[in-house]
């Protein structure tokens, strides 16, 4: 596909009268009418007022989702100040019980498919009894409120229902894929002293069986403070297990009866702790809270991804990454969750379009590294598969490049929603996402998500427009974390994310916000190419070399050497049967500097066999920025987070002659 057949910001889709008016978005506006006396005459207008009066905005979701608090609260926030921001003081409620809200005898609550198992699903009715089992087998495991319990699971049923059975106790659950390495998983779950650990005998990926069961052993000997194991047989149905005592099975569990009874928690009570990417120390434990998520999912899983009960929700994720949780919260807004584990790639690329006709998906979510595959290989899903059902196209993890979209439209389906969505796991939800009231267009992100005053700042603090500066928050959210594990007092929580801006959360990217509202991830912040004065976002660069049909994926990395040097290495992937040779590094500089500046033409350019992915395939940019700069290995990145950790020893070796001729 040619690069400059689509320009960034060209028109691609403008929604419908129909589109709009059966829109979540739209019943809420008429309610703001009817109930508050509020008129809204298009969404920036109504972003604008929900970014000011952050007490009436958050508040009026409350009553709008009708969520059920057994205790009042007498105030919406404490005070405007980050961190610190108390929500809904006072207040308190269970996240799972808002999830049974929504059962239903009509539709399942959930579908499955892996690649030892074909498409199934599991009735409300059905997992309402397997999580009342559950949490009667947790409480008489002596869990209580407050207690962590930890899953070393895939991506399978038996993990939701494990998840909503810890959260009606109001015990913190916490969750890590079984492709962590051993020692990633530990260097998690150990920071929270967990009570219990969900555990499964193994999975299948690629066509490949892997046994946990090793993984397993050695977890419960790293971590002291357990007290039980549950074995959740999966690739193996009749696994058992040689201890009794402290080990149970899972379905030993499912034969408990007692009522589901759903723990009255304070809003800021801890639903869950999810990690950061732990490229380099410790990960970052971030807890979130019960009621911060509740509402924070209301609203970006009903307004902005439009989410109806009924509707089928689908986003690939391990458990290992946040969209998992996403997934299941389609829950709390009476949806199906489709499930799926296994590889995206096996056995063909089209494995998750076929989920999509057979489940019949309407919001299918991925990553943006998968739909460029698809269309680095002229992937037709939309010919190929019945995808009538398909509303909308969620893309996350990387920026979306314009092609992609493109693609999206001309090979997927022409009258659908392309959300590309922009957040993290730091607050669990999205900073800049979609709308059905917006049009799309090329690699635009449609605004800024309601209640998130995201902005672009340069270096002094001045917010732009249409210019590429730190994505900065500047007003308090419900999900941000209400700490971090063990952060005395809250020392990393400040560095990590208030140390350039006091008082407003610096994330990480850089961004450009443009006058219409849309805005464009360019990279992150701490990777970005700053050649010559001049800063250029990474992912600019990878649009513009992957364009070339000889060139399969790229990593771009900028260096600061001694004397004020700096060094731009590119990295390629190429296509089987090409070579890197004089006449290939011509082209690629030509395309650079042709396209977008002279200044960010690599000073070399290496093949590569593949560029060192996280297990959620993203670019490891600045690990390999460390270790080429000449911080070991060790200290620069975790390998156990990696999806292709032989991937790096190109770079360790690089590194050494890089340092030496410096």
């Amino acid at each position: 596909m040619n690069a400059k057949a689509i320009n960034e910001g060209m028109l691609l889709w403008e929604p419908s009268e129909d589109f709009i008016k059966e829109a979540n978005i739209v019943k809420y506006l008429n309610w703001l009418k009817e109930e508050r006396g509020l008129t809204f005459n298009d969404y920036n207008s109504l972003w604008e007022w929900s970014v000011t009066d952050i007490e009436g905005f958050w508040q009026s979701l409350w009553d709008f989702f009708q969520i059920k608090a057994s205790k009042p609260y007498p105030k919406v926030l404490s005070a405007r100040k980050m961190p610190g921001a108390v929500w809904f003081q006072g207040a308190e409620l269970n996240y799972a019980e808002h999830v049974f809200r929504n059962m239903s005898a009509d539709r399942p609550a959930l579908r499955f498919q892996s690649e030892i198992r074909p498409l199934d699903e599991v009735s409300w009715d059905e997992l309402y009894q397997r999580v009342s089992a559950v949490a009667t087998a947790l409480r008489n495991a002596g869990v209580e409120r407050g207690d962590r319990v930890v899953a070393y699971l895939p991506n399978i049923p038996q993990t939701v229902i494990a998840f909503l059975a810890c959260a009606s106790i109001g015990a913190t659950w916490s969750s890590c894929s079984p492709d962590f390495g051993t020692r990633s998983v530990n260097d998690r779950f150990k920071q929270i002293e967990p009570k219990v650990l969900f555990a499964v005998d193994g999975y299948q990926y690629g066509g490949k069986a892997f046994d946990c069961r090793p993984a397993v052993a050695e977890l419960r000997q790293s971590l002291p403070s357990l007290q039980k194991t549950i074995l959740v047989p999966y690739l193996r149905p009749n696994a058992g297990s040689e201890d009794s005592g402290s080990v149970l099975l899972w379905n030993d569990l499912l034969k408990e009866s007692g009522e589901l009874v759903f723990e009255q928690v304070p809003f800021d009570h801890p639903l869950w702790v999810v990690y950061s990417s732990g490229t380099t120390g410790l990960p970052k434990a971030l807890v979130h809270g019960h009621g911060g998520i509740l509402i924070e999912f209301m609203k970006f899983l009903g307004l902005h991804m439009d989410i109806r009960p009924g509707n089928t929700f689908f986003w690939f994720s391990t458990t290992g990454w946040v969209m998992w949780n996403i997934v299941q919260g389609g829950l709390l807004m009476g949806a199906t969750a489709v499930l799926y584990d296994g590889s995206p790639g096996y056995p063909d690329m089209e494995v998750l379009w076929e989920l999509a006709e057979k489940a019949g998906i309407n919001i299918f979510g991925t990553s943006a590294a998968y739909l460029t595959t698809c269309m680095n290989q002229d992937m037709e899903p939309g010919k190929n598969h019945d995808l009538s059902k398909l509303k909308a196209v969620g893309s996350t993890g990387s920026p979306l490049p314009p092609e992609g979209f493109k693609w999206v439209y001309d090979r997927v389906k022409k009258n659908i929603l392309m959300g590309s969505v922009s957040g993290g796991t730091d607050p669990c939800t999205a900073f800049l996402g979609c709308c059905s009231l917006l049009p799309v267009k090329a690699g635009e992100l449609q605004c800024r998500c309601l209640g998130v005053k995201a902005q672009a700042f340069d270096e002094d603090g001045n917010s732009l427009i249409g210019e590429v500066g730190e994505l900065v928050i500047t007003e308090p959210m419900p999900s941000m974390p209400i700490y971090l594990w063990n952060d005395r007092k809250n020392k990393r929580y400040m560095e990590s994310y208030f140390d350039m801006y006091p008082g407003m959360w610096r994330h990480g990217d850089f961004v450009r916000i443009n006058a219409t509202g849309s805005g464009v991830i360019v990279g992150r912040s701490d990777s970005t190419i700053n050649r010559m004065g001049v800063r250029m976002g990474s992912s600019e660069i990878y649009a513009t070399v992957e364009d070339l049909p000889e060139i399969v994926d790229s990593l771009v990395i900028g260096l600061e050497l001694s004397e004020g040097q700096y060094l731009m290495p590119l990295f390629v992937v190429l296509e089987k049967g090409v070579e890197l040779d004089d006449a290939l590094k011509t082209k690629i500089n030509n395309k650079i500097r042709s396209t977008l500046s002279p200044r960010h033409v690599p000073d070399v350019i290496y093949a590569i066999p593949e560029v060192p992915r996280t297990l959620n395939a993203k670019k490891l940019e600045v690990p390999v920025k460390k270790i080429l700069s000449g911080i070991p290995i060790e200290k620069a990145v975790n390998v156990d987070s990696m999806s292709n950790p032989q991937s790096i020893d190109f770079f360790t070796d690089l590194a050494k002659k890089i340092i030496k001729r410096d």
